[in-house]
């Protein structure tokens, strides 16, 4: 540790894989090939080619146990030098965006210089295993010290022991699926299906407009035939996304869909920041500082929406800002499920819920939302989970970058009832 002035965090920019939807382009790729290469290019783009930096972090949600030093694999194989440090974490959706606070923090406090925030995640290559009990069979017969003590376990193996157990992103605590949390949620605010459907269709609008201008050319990567993200629809409209069917509450009440919710996806995004100085000496650009952030949970079991906690992290960050939640250009908020963003923002404009729940004498209010997710957000764009904080990271500085002035804030939900929130200040 070192005992000195906070120091300002500078976002040099990020990059990211194309977003594909499970089971398509990437099926054959792995968490390590897809971070790998999206290290690569960033090291690449910055010139960045043996350099030793002082620290990369990354994850993935759903991995193998083979990935246990999954970041520090794909540093090896980046083009960094062999001595650039890694480690990986895991915060479920906000993996990336918390990786990137870790090292925001480092450089503040001058224990490094400059460091990459990233995350990854595949559906396609999803780890299946078998029951405990195959795995104890395994175990015994490993551990027999004769051929007899060997053989001896196999004699009770059985038809089940060969049923796959698949990884599913369930929580232990409540057995509900987060689409199924979400639509508790949604009914909780009276959402209704037609402003989850506008919301998911202005995230498919937004984003082809953004690739129609070229805004992600140089934020999206050319990774294994794909230049962009696969699951943006350019001819969606209010009809088509009216006749798909709830997905999770299939009665007549159900109003979450396949359309207004995220896919299933896979990607890699990473984020490059450092001190002033460093960016500087190298004449690499400063698109946004990295300026606040926070990180909240919520009692999700007995209290409160799983995918609530942004609405406090939020609060709190304001606090310690000093800003009022409409002092913001961008407002980069995670569209897990479209309800999740309205629930969000219908929670802000609450009296009673900030009164409440937050502690706040009047509702934190609404926001523009002209403002909100300006080129696409995860609806339409994906979201492979732990990579979904690099892109919004990446946008929202390049944003600031491009308007020369302003502030943005960034808002991710996550499983486990917790949320990542951070603000962005252009140079």
């Amino acid at each position: 540790m070192r005992n000195q002035p906070a120091r300002r965090v500078a976002i040099v920019g990020g990059l990211r894989t194309p977003f594909c939807r499970a089971h398509g382009p990437y099926a054959q790729c792995s968490n390590q090939d897809m971070l790998t290469a999206t290290l690569a290019a960033l090291v690449s783009k910055y010139d960045l080619h043996g350099q030793r930096l002082g620290d990369v972090s990354a994850g993935a949600v759903i991995k193998h146990s083979r990935d246990y030093n999954l970041t520090r694999e794909s540093v090896l194989s980046s083009g960094l030098a062999p001595e650039t440090p890694a480690f990986d974490i895991q915060r479920a959706c906000g993996t990336s965006l918390s990786s990137a606070v870790l090292i925001a923090s480092k450089i503040s406090l001058g224990l490094i210089e400059s460091g990459i925030a990233g995350g990854t995640d595949s559906i396609s290559d999803m780890p299946i295993v078998y029951p405990d009990a195959y795995r104890t069979l395994l175990i015994e017969s490993a551990r027999g010290r004769t051929l007899g003590a060997k053989i001896k376990p196999w004699l009770s193996l059985r038809p089940r022991h060969f049923k796959p157990e698949f990884p599913g992103v369930i929580e232990p605590r409540t057995k509900l699926s987060m689409g199924q949390s979400m639509e508790l949620t949604a009914k909780a605010w009276q959402l209704s299906r037609t402003e989850q459907d506008e919301l998911a269709l202005a995230s498919h609008q937004k984003a082809v407009r953004a690739y129609d201008e070229g805004f992600y050319d140089d934020l999206v990567i050319d990774y294994h035939g794909m230049n962009r993200d696969n699951n943006v629809r350019p001819g969606t409209s209010l009809q088509q996304l009216g006749k798909l069917r709830p997905v999770f509450d299939r009665s007549d009440t159900g109003t979450m869909t396949a359309g207004n919710s995220t896919p299933l996806t896979d990607g890699a995004a990473a984020a490059l920041l450092a001190s002033e100085d460093w960016a500087r000496e190298r004449n690499l650009p400063i698109l946004a500082y990295l300026t606040y952030a926070k990180v909240a949970a919520v009692d999700f079991v007995a209290k409160e929406g799983l995918l609530m906690a942004p609405a406090y992290a939020v609060s709190a960050m304001l606090d310690d800002a000093g800003l009022a939640l409409q002092d913001f250009d961008y407002y980069e908020i995670h569209e897990a499920f479209a309800a999740q963003a309205l629930a969000t923002l219908r929670a802000w404009e609450s009296a009673e819920f900030c009164r409440e729940r937050l502690g706040r004498s009047e509702p934190l209010g609404a926001i523009d939302r002209e403002k909100l997710n300006v080129k696409g957000g995860s609806v339409a764009i994906g979201h492979p989970f732990a990579a979904t904080g690099g892109r919004l990271l990446a946008t929202l500085a390049k944003l600031l970058h491009q308007k020369g002035s302003g502030r943005g804030l960034i808002s991710v939900c996550t499983a486990g009832g917790m949320g990542v929130t951070a603000i962005l200040e252009a140079p």
